[in-house]
Parts: structure tokens; sequence; C-alpha cells
């Protein structure tokens, strides 16, 4: 089911560090996916204990559960990381069946769109209107110098946070770039095991790169203010090309007539872009957080995108594709973990690094001899 690099396995008692080790089970059980990790930990000892009580209570859609499932995954602790992947593993059968059920929306935009805002009016027109549960993962910026994060999201959603249908987890970026966490898909994961049947990813939204949501949900909607550029802005690539469905928030008041100028332009600009979907042609919509006005057309177009979806046949294939993304961004991680962490690398780094300071080597030479630090060792063990 799961492979394992060797670093990590190292702080576990029940793991060996070979898959050799590994009795009764060999290199080939786990490539051939017969290994349970499951029963990696004994029955009686406090960690097989604490994931299964954790995946009783998603089971039986507990909130506070949730949050501590969700802490556990996104814990940078390596012990604490496989019991997350246990935990994931314990769940992940039951979401496949239900997460057809659910629906991901990415949403992504510059600061000050109203992003906040328009997600506790959308959270509670879909808890109040539509009866459905709706879980928001917030994702906010982390500092480059202390990497501390505000995580004030949450404050901003008053009324959504006291929704018992509704679900708010503001998590910090920590570096990570595309605008979204290292962890976001294992918290979807688990909260549509939990239950939940919208899952809203709010991303960092600070320019156009900021598409890795696109890969991890099923519409990513692009969110703007009035007077936010003109049609050229809206046939750059990066962020647009990625995009289902445009909205244009603030609609009301003195920034209507803007508003309506801008949904033309950008419908104009979004014709010279080529279809993300078959099936679909992107969308140019305009609402108001404040007024609510647009929101249940807005719903309905999203509704309208989602069967789509489901009809065609695209909306399975996204989601496997998703889960191979979800597992290559997971490689780059361990690697970069383990490049850090590497005794050889970290004895070489200094000298190199001063190297390329002075001029003396290039940095791609630097970088090339330091990643063969890292896997000469794997070479000498083949």
């Amino acid at each position: 089911m799961l492979i394992f690099k060797k670093l990590s396995l190292r702080p576990f008692p029940y793991l060996s560090v070979r898959f050799k080790s590994l009795k009764p089970y060999s290199k080939h059980a786990f490539l051939s996916g017969d290994y349970d990790i499951t029963k990696t930990f004994p029955k009686d000892s406090y960690e097989f204990n604490y994931i299964r009580n954790l995946a009783n209570g998603i089971k039986n859609k507990d909130r506070a559960t949730l949050a501590r499932a969700i802490t556990l995954v996104e814990s940078t602790n390596k012990q604490k990381k496989l019991m997350g992947q246990i935990l994931l593993q314990l769940v992940i059968s039951e979401t496949s069946r239900s997460s057809q059920k659910s629906f991901r929306i990415g949403l992504s935009g510059p600061p000050g769109a109203g992003k906040s805002t328009f997600i506790e009016t959308m959270g509670s027109y879909l808890t109040e209107k539509h009866d459905l549960k709706v879980a928001i993962l917030a994702v906010d910026p982390s500092s480059s110098r202390t990497g501390g994060s505000l995580l004030g999201d949450k404050t901003r959603m008053t009324n959504l946070s006291r929704n018992p249908k509704a679900y708010i987890r503001p998590s910090p970026a920590q570096g990570t770039l595309g605008g979204v966490t290292r962890n976001t898909t294992e918290a979807m994961i688990l909260c549509e095991s939990a239950g939940y049947d919208v899952i809203i990813v709010e991303t960092v939204g600070v320019g156009q790169s900021e598409v890795a949501v696109a890969d991890m949900t099923d519409l990513f909607v692009l969110l703007i203010p009035p007077a936010s550029g003109d049609e050229l802005q809206g046939i750059k690539r990066g962020i647009i090309e990625m995009t289902d469905l445009v909205v244009i928030n603030k609609a009301d008041g003195d920034l209507l007539p803007a508003a309506r100028r801008l949904q033309s332009e950008y419908t104009s600009a979004l014709k010279f872009i080529p279809r993300k979907h078959n099936f679909w042609r992107q969308r140019v919509r305009r609402v108001s957080s404040i007024t609510e006005e647009g929101i249940s057309e807005l719903w309905s177009v999203m509704q309208i995108f989602h069967e789509e979806m489901i009809k065609s046949g695209t909306f399975e294939s996204l989601r496997r594709n998703q889960r191979a993304i979800w597992m290559w961004n997971h490689i780059k991680d361990n690697i970069l973990e383990d490049f850090a962490s590497d005794y050889d690398v970290s004895k070489a780094l200094p000298s190199l690094e001063e190297q390329v300071k002075n001029c003396k080597m290039t940095p791609g030479l630097a970088a090339d001899l330091l990643l063969n630090c890292l896997f000469k060792k794997d070479d000498k063990n083949r």
C-alpha cells in the first residue's frame, strides 16, 4: 500500500530500516500492495488505540476528533506522520465510496478580493438553503522570517464558525508554494470521511502562480474585485487558464458599474483561452457577498459543472490523476527532508556553499555534488 523511505523508518520501534527486516513482509510485499500498514503497531500499543479512536470518531462525524486528526496528519514529527498515514489508510477506502457525493471547490484571488466574506456568505447559503455540510480549509501565509502565521481567516467568518453544519480549519502555508499546504489533500480526505458534502479550499492568494489547488479540487474558482485590470489580464497565462469559473465579487453600490464592465471584458478575454475541459467553457459571474445577490445563481452554475463533470466521466478520471499527483508531491517533500537531514550533505554543504558565494563554483555544479552525496549510499547498497 505504501512504500517508506529509509529515514522515515528509523524512529519507529515497530519498523526496521530495510524492507528485508520487515518480517514476514518482503520488499515485494510493499511494491505489490500486500503489506497491511494498519498492522504496523501492536494492538495493545498507545499508537494503535489512538489511531483507532480517531478513525471511529471521524466515522461518527465528531468535529473535535476531526480537528485532532487533521493536526496529526499536519505534524512534521516522524512518528506522528506515520500514524497519520495509517489513519488515512483506515478511512480512505470508506472515503473513496463517499467522495463521489462530495464537491471540492478551490478558491483563489488577490488580497482584498473578499475571499473570506464570500466564503462565509456562500457557506451560510449552502447550510441554510440546501442543508449541506460545508468544510473550509483556509491557508494562511507564513512569515519567511519567523515561520509564524496569523491564522485570522476563522475570526473573519464569525457567523459561519458558529454554524454546527460548518467546519473551518485555518492552516499555515509553512513555505509551501502554490497557495496551499503540503497536507491540504489529507485534510480534504478526512473532512469527506467526516460527512462534509462541500469542501472549500481557500488559498493564500497572492498572484498568478497559485494554481496548486487546481490539482486537488473539482472546481477552481478565481475571485476578483472590480477594477482589477482590463481584458489583457484575462488572457495572461497562469492562474486564468486553470480557472473553471471567474467570480467578480463586490458587485454592489458604486462598484456595480465597474463589476459589469469587468465581467464583459473577462468574458471576451476568456474566448482566447483554450478549454480546460471539453464539456465546459469558462464562465464569468458577478456576486455581492454583502447583499447576497448572485449567490444562488452562482451555486446553480457550480452544480451544473459538477453534474456535467460526472456525466462526462471526467470526475473519476480527475480524482484518479489527483491521487497520483498527491503521491508525487509527497515524494518531492520527502526527498527534500532526506536531503536536509543527511549527514554527508550537511558535512559537505558549508564548503560548497562558500565556494558558490565566492563565484568559485556554479550553483548547478554544487547542487549536483550535494545530490550525489545523498544518493551514492543507495547506489552502493544495490
